[in-house]
């Protein structure tokens, strides 16, 4: 995942050079005269990284402009913590001083997608932010649903 306009800016150029070696591993291939079938499974790995490069690229880009996606599990909250941050335009360290803790804290919580977070910290962290946060439950239990789970006496 990247996290900062450093790692963002590394990221682009790297897919940059992944599209370029490629290009390159392509026109050697088809030199050897492989077939389309032989080249594609050769290419396959280099591929599937330069995809996941271009979508985490597109991730980071999506939460820059602010675009979180609905919280549905809450054990993404780290990630969609560190997507706010980015979408404020808040640094490491901006975060960092809005809490109180050193910048190494900070981006270690988020090396880990805040693994473990508690409640609590996950607060201090959105109010830090000034995020306003609001947990909807979509299919609550029904009394009828317990008493029909529930095992007679």
């Amino acid at each position: 995942m990247i996290r900062t306009e450093t790692e963002y800016q590394n990221a682009q150029k790297r897919l940059e050079q992944e599209k370029e070696t490629l290009q390159r591993q392509r026109e050697e291939l088809e030199e050897m005269e492989l077939s389309e079938e032989e080249v594609k499974r050769a290419l396959g790995p280099l591929i599937s990284f330069r995809d996941q490069l271009r979508e985490e690229i597109e991730t980071y880009e999506r939460m820059r402009r602010g675009d979180l996606s609905a919280l549905h599990d809450l054990r993404s909250i780290g990630r969609w913590l560190i997507g706010a941050r980015i979408a404020k335009g808040w640094s490491l360290s901006d975060l960092a001083d809005a809490l109180g803790v050193s910048v190494q804290q900070v981006s270690r919580d988020e090396n880990n997608e805040y693994q473990g977070i508690s409640t609590e910290r996950a607060q201090r962290i959105l109010e830090a932010l000034g995020v306003r946060f609001r947990l909807e439950v979509e299919e609550p239990i029904s009394q009828d649903d317990d008493e029909q789970k529930a095992v007679p006496a």
